[in-house]
């Protein structure tokens, strides 16, 4: 069974950090191209950061760059994105996504004081 599970969401203030997993199970996940998505309240889902099967190239938003890393670690078949210097505007439900077109559940994140 083809499945992304999501962690790490929560509650943090302004400034805080989060640091979000993803654990892919069901197909050979070293293979494909990685990304995370958020979606807040009100609005279309976009796209915050990717990274290639060996994890040598990323990209990102430009509203999350130079405040948001994404990682992977292939044996552990796990996709992270580390978030540091939050804002209230990055409150959503963040989503990991497969190339192969699998989405994960989301898991939520607010910033809030």
């Amino acid at each position: 069974q083809v499945q992304l599970v999501e962690s790490g969401g929560g509650l943090v203030q302004p400034g805080g950090s989060l640091r979000l997993s993803c654990v892919a199970s069901g197909f050979t996940f070293r293979n494909y191209f990685m990304s995370w998505y958020r979606q807040a309240p009100g609005k279309e889902r976009e796209l915050v950061a990717s990274i290639t099967a060996s994890g040598g190239v990323t990209n990102y938003a430009d509203s999350v760059k130079g405040r948001f890393t994404i990682s992977r670690d292939n044996a552990k078949k796990t996709v992270y994105l580390q978030m540091n210097s939050l804002k209230p505007e990055d409150t959503a439900v963040y989503y990991c996504k497969a190339q192969l077109g699998v989405w994960g559940q989301g898991t939520q994140v607010t910033v809030s004081s």
